[in-house]
This record gives C-alpha cells, structure tokens and sequence, in this order.
C-alpha cells in the first residue's frame, strides 16, 4: 500500500491582524505579571507562540516524501507562484510555490492518492493545524486525518506516539530521536522551526521549504527503523 510522509511549518499572524478583543484574549496571561517589564515580556512570549495554533497563524510549508519511491514535493508559501524541480541523486524533488490556498489545495490533491500517511506528532498537531486552516480558508479536505482514536488510528502512524508507546515514556523531539537512531538530523543545518516566523517575514521562503524536506526526510528514515525493528512485534509462547 502506498504510503506518504507529511510534514508542515507554521507562521504566526502579527498581533494588528487582531481585534481589541482578540488581542486582549489573547495577551490575558501576560496582564497576571507584577511589572510592566515582565508583562512585556510575557506578550513577547505569547506572541512567538501564535504560530502554534490554526486560529493564530498560517501554514508557509507542506512537505510530503513517498516511502516507497524517495521522491517528494514541497508546496510554500512565496510572493511569486514557481515549479522547480531538483535531483538528489535517483530521487527527485519538487518545490512548488504560491500562497496558501494554493498550498493546501495541491496538499488535499496530493494526500488523495495514498493508502497511509507518517507523521511525527502529526496527530496533535500537523493533521488538526492542515484541517481547521483548510475549513478556514473555505476549502475541504479530501481526506478525514483524524479518523480513528489515540490507540488506533486508522492509516495513520504517528511515530511520536509509536515511539512513546501512546504517553507510557518520555516524549523527545525528532532531532533527539534522529539522533539517537543514527539519522542525519534536519536540525542540523543551522534551522530549526522557532525560526520559521523570522525566516517567513524575511522572504526566505525557500529555505523554509527545504527544512520542511529535511523534516520528512528525516521522519521516513526515522519509520523506517520504526518499521522494521519495533512494528508487528508478537508474542513468543
């Protein structure tokens, strides 16, 4: 069965894209600090962590790497709507550009024509943040990514759930994990995704897409090890 892996990057929106009221919900922990000093520093906190949530930010990046082929394309946000295509060596990468819409509407034509999908802290995070900014920008899915429960979910591996046994360990981060696994990590590189809403608002678009390639790259290599030494495990009597 052909199976996909996904991964995406967020932005947050700058607090003047809000009403008062908004705003005031929003900075409402910051107001609880004793000085100014420290309540401004507390909207400064709150403020790098609007790309966390679909109402607060938007999706600049969707990658999706086919396991079985090693091929995979990375749909970004950029003023300018452009195709390129790269080589590294036998697989072949696509990066496609455009606003947001467009990103997601390639991301549901995509998604449609695999069996599974892999995810790293996909379900509490990537696959709810892809389906409410789809329904708020007017467009629907093509596929339901939160069928299913915590324990079984249906063609989906979330390898931070797999990886933790569902919350029994400690959670790590997929640079820990990689590392411990011997995977390149993606993280590696100089970016990691706290630099993402400097990287947007800087218009380097394109290094936000290859990190979000790195990412799934990294996230196959990791399902890889996942699938071969940990999936299927029975019960010897």
């Amino acid at each position: 069965m052909a199976a996909v892996v996904f991964d995406i990057e967020t932005s947050g929106f700058q607090p003047e894209v809000f009403d008062k009221a908004q705003v005031d919900y929003l900075m409402k922990g910051a107001e609880k600090e004793e000085s100014e000093e420290k309540r401004q520093q507390a909207r400064d906190e709150l403020i790098k962590q609007l790309n966390l949530w679909p109402l607060t930010a938007q999706i600049v990046a969707i990658a999706l790497l086919n396991v079985e082929s090693g091929n995979g394309i990375a749909l970004y946000c950029a003023d300018e709507e452009s195709e390129v295509e790269k080589k590294d060596g036998d697989n072949t990468f696509l990066y496609i550009s455009g606003d947001e819409r467009k990103v997601l509407e390639k991301f549901w034509e995509y998604i449609i024509k695999f069996d599974d999908f892999i995810t790293f802290n996909g379900r509490s995070f990537d696959c709810p943040f892809v389906m409410m900014r789809s329904a708020i920008l007017g467009i629907r899915p093509t596929r339901d990514l939160m069928a299913g429960t915590r324990y079984q979910m249906a063609h989906h591996v979330d390898l931070l759930e797999e990886l933790t046994y569902h919350g029994v360990t400690r959670k790590f981060n997929l640079d820990f994990y990689c590392k411990a696994f011997g995977i390149e990590s993606p993280k590696s590189h100089g970016i990691t995704g706290y630099d993402i809403n400097d990287y947007f608002r800087g218009k380097r678009y394109t290094e936000i897409a290859e990190y979000c390639m790195g990412d799934v790259i990294a996230t196959g290599q990791l399902y890889k090890k996942w699938k071969e030494f940990l999936s299927g495990i029975k019960w010897q009597s």
